[in-house]
């Protein structure tokens, strides 16, 4: 794409999910909504209300085969991404898709494939690298605040019996959507970038609290990283009893950082500041899902020339 000063014109297919993004890109200066698109008729109908766009319809195809759309946001139910992804990078279109990237690994390679055959860029929306306290615990340890790091967990926490989706399409058996795929990849992907690449991992499950949907319901895994030693824990439950949280710990030869993406303040316990006797809150933004990060750090690779690809 040009650089040029023009807006992004962009289209939004599925409207729960994306309606986060919906809102993020009519919060920006940099996108113009010109499509929406999504099965729920009443859906549909508020989210035209809101945005204006001038294209409305319940057929994702319209919005890939409209000219003027040069970015699509993906964000329909998780067993759809694979095609929908396809058709909009065989139409030269940039595509935003929620995560997982698939539930099948030979569809995540379909992606892959249509993505280095296209013209657009295609990114995947991993929301832990842009919520506030993530991105400070980040640079706390990139910039040495708690030293080398040795031990590091994360964790999704979820009741998904609140929120089984459209339809109830995350408890359909013949979908078999897994807690670890569709919402524990945040919490690996969370310790992937910050702790490397993993190496060996071994892991347990159970499907103790909800038995009647499809897939085990609690999993803990141990992480071996390719890094300097580092080991560390992801647990992912969506059958947990308590609010959502992605709760998660760093730990270094120096200090120890605590941090979610709900709570106001991340927690810092450094031997680098002076007189260290407990914990400093560190005060931050509450972004659970900010979209709005995304949507900009697209925005930079698509008309500033920032890296395409990043780990």
């Amino acid at each position: 794409m040009k650089n040029d000063s023009k807006k992004i014109k962009v289209g939004v297919v599925g409207l729960r999910m994306g309606g986060e993004h919906l809102t993020a890109y009519l919060k920006s200066d940099k996108y113009e909504v010109v499509g929406i698109c999504d099965i729920d008729e009443q859906l549909l109908d508020r989210k035209a209300k809101e945005s204006n766009a001038p294209q409305v319809t319940k057929d994702y195809m319209a919005i890939i085969n409209n000219p003027e759309i040069e970015l699509v946001s993906i964000a329909t139910p998780d067993h759809l991404h694979a095609e929908q992804c396809i058709k909009a990078l065989n139409a030269g279109k940039h595509v935003l898709a929620e995560k997982p990237l698939a539930l099948k690994l030979e569809e995540c390679k379909d992606i892959i494939k249509a993505a280095d055959a296209s013209q657009g860029t295609f990114m995947i929306g991993q929301v832990c690298r842009f919520a506030p306290g993530f991105k400070m615990a980040k640079e706390l340890i990139e910039n040495g605040m708690i030293g080398d790091l040795f031990f590091i967990e994360s964790e999704y926490a979820h009741d998904y019996e609140t929120c089984p989706g459209w339809e109830n399409w995350r408890k359909d058996h013949a979908i078999r959507r897994n807690g670890v795929l569709g919402g524990g990849c945040h919490a690996v992907d969370l310790l992937r970038w910050i702790g490397g690449d993993v190496e060996e991992v071994t892991a347990f499950a159970n499907h103790k609290m909800m038995p009647e949907w499809p897939e085990p319901d609690t999993t803990i895994a141990n992480l071996k990283f390719c890094n300097n030693g580092i080991i560390g824990k992801v647990f992912v439950s969506i059958s947990v009893q308590r609010p959502y949280t992605m709760r998660s710990v760093f730990y270094g030869s120096a200090g120890t950082i605590v941090c979610d993406n709900t709570s106001p303040s991340i927690q810092l316990f450094s031997h680098k500041i002076p007189g260290t006797r407990g914990f400093a809150e560190l005060p931050v933004n509450i972004a659970s899902h900010n979209i709005s990060g995304e949507v900009d750090y697209l925005y930079k690779v698509l008309k500033e020339g920032k890296q395409r690809f990043e780990k």
